[in-house]
């Protein structure tokens, strides 16, 4: 099986808790059995990982290159600052990377409107909550 790496960003930790109107009720534990589950259908072995710390995402981004055939990735807030990333991805190219959000970012505040990923990724997935994870992984299989 295809390894795939599932990387969550800043505060995702607190999935549950944290502001449930704009992301829901569900965990990060929650949505970590969904991505196996989901992995398992497609073919693949999710590798399931949460930061709060930027260099660690951009770290596990660099090891995808030599580990996975591709990356899911939710950086949460570093999304629309993090220049580390962006160059993160590029280095990993032609690495698939899919960028989730579980709200749809597009339609909140409006710094939340630019990823700096986005112009790097293989597309992106917004506002489906957990489900979104799932079509991520859906579109790496297909890539794949």
């Amino acid at each position: 099986m295809k390894t795939v790496f599932v990387l969550n960003g800043p505060n995702l930790n607190m999935l549950g808790k944290r502001e449930p109107s704009i992301y829901g009720t569900q965990t990060l534990d929650g949505i970590a059995d969904l991505c196996r589950e989901s992995g398992r259908t497609l073919g693949l072995e999710v590798d399931f990982r949460q930061t709060n710390h930027e260099g660690v995402l951009v770290d596990w981004i660099h090891e995808a290159a030599d580990k996975a055939a591709g990356v899911v990735i939710n950086a949460a807030a570093y999304t629309h600052t993090s220049i580390a990333l962006l160059d993160a991805v590029k280095a990993v190219q032609p690495l698939p990377v899919v960028e989730v959000h579980l709200s749809n970012i597009h339609a909140r505040e409006p710094f939340r409107h630019v990823s700096k990923i986005a112009p790097n990724a293989a597309g992106m997935i917004c506002g489906f909550g957990p489900l979104g994870y799932t079509l991520a992984l859906q579109a790496l299989a297909a890539r794949l």
